[in-house]
């Protein structure tokens, strides 16, 4: 089942399968050097159960980022309930295997996720949770549109908030 397209990729929903390609994502330190470590194979199984369960409980979550030329999964993108300085919001996440970093992968996938939640799902607003010193994370953000908001304390650490709206 694809839940979205864009020009160049599909997102789908996350199959037990997919264990061990996004843990070769979720295992690379440079990958994951905003997160407190690099994920094992177990947090990485649960990952994909958590985001499994997402779907079913807000009908949406993190997907499988495809490339539509050859099926393969790159990483994942998609929208997930946060609560931030005691608010509920949803943001967009997205992790890409480092070797199709640059080539603008996040950012189509983070613009077609941004698409969905205001055209599909009705959302006024989208955030972005991302560490300052993210500057790639920043910039995916930027060009989709979204701007600084604020920082805020969150995951134990201080990460900006960047904010789309429905325009």
């Amino acid at each position: 089942m694809i839940i979205l397209e864009t020009e160049r990729l599909y997102l789908r929903p996350y199959r037990k399968e997919d264990v061990h390609t996004l843990f070769s994502i979720f295992s690379d330190a440079e990958t994951m050097v905003y997160y407190p470590a690099p994920f094992n194979l177990e947090q990485t199984q649960n990952w994909i159960k958590k985001n499994q369960e997402r779907y079913e409980k807000d009908g949406f979550g993190l997907w499988g980022v495809c490339l539509k030329e050859t099926d393969e999964l790159i990483g994942d993108c998609g929208l997930v309930k946060q609560i931030v300085d005691g608010r509920m919001e949803v943001e967009i996440g997205y992790h890409i295997h480092k070797k199709y970093w640059s080539n603008g992968f996040a950012t189509e996938a983070a613009t077609g996720c941004k698409e969905y939640g205001f055209n599909q799902l009705g959302l006024t607003k989208l955030i972005s949770i991302i560490d300052p010193r993210n500057i790639p994370s920043i910039r995916v953000a930027e060009k989709n549109g979204f701007t600084k908001e604020k920082e805020s304390f969150i995951f134990n650490k201080n990460h900006c908030i960047y904010a789309g709206k429905v325009q």
